[in-house]
């Protein structure tokens, strides 16, 4: 049977999804480590509708709740929109349900992680762990020095080189990085638990 012309999404994501490898405690699973109720969307689509960034997600955030109802780890763990997502939490805010979309994403970034599932979007990943690696040295984000090690890492040194000349020139980065006073409070924050 083919899906009705109203459904945008089959047009744009013709992904074929298998049920033989279904997760029965996914579900819950993402719940308790989400500290939010999933179960309660009845698929509105509001998250989607108030997301900016929902053009370029391969399934808008009420697809990823139906992918964990339905128990698709892989599919969901594997998604373009859980790098996407950069927990805004317009969705959240929007739902008529209170379900906390921003952190169901963020539950599966770091379930993606730590499975060592494929990343989708792994150019956001290092952007990611450029912020991260600017906030530990500095206390805060250094912008000139993250686009800096980004681009780098990437071997894009000139791609957005415009955006940045206008923003030294509005002085909205700093040439040289400020560190923050109680810089050792921050970095201890990068340090395990069972380590401290």
């Amino acid at each position: 049977m083919t899906p009705p012309e109203t459904t945008p999404d089959f047009k744009e994501n013709p992904k074929r999804i298998r049920f033989e490898d279904q997760d029965r405690f996914l579900a819950q699973d993402i719940q308790r480590l989400s500290h939010s109720n999933l179960s309660r969307c009845y698929h509105c689509r509001t998250c989607g509708n108030g997301c900016p960034f929902v053009q370029a997600m391969d399934y808008p955030p009420n697809g990823i709740i139906r992918l964990l109802q339905f128990g698709l780890r892989q599919e969901a763990l594997e998604s373009s929109t859980i790098w996407i997502c950069v927990g805004c939490h317009t969705c959240s805010v929007q739902c008529p349900m209170e379900i906390d979309i921003a952190a169901i994403m963020a539950t599966l970034r770091r379930l993606a992680l730590e499975e060592g599932a494929m990343i989708a979007e792994p150019n956001i990943l290092d952007f990611h762990r450029e912020v991260l690696h600017s906030i530990k040295r500095y206390g805060r984000a250094h912008k000139l020095g993250i686009m800096l090690r980004y681009k780098t890492r990437i071997r894009q040194w000139f791609a957005d080189l415009d955006v940045g000349l206008k923003m030294l020139g509005r002085h909205k980065m700093d040439l040289k990085a400020s560190r923050v006073k109680a810089i050792n409070e921050i970095t201890r924050l990068f340090i395990p638990t069972w380590k401290r």
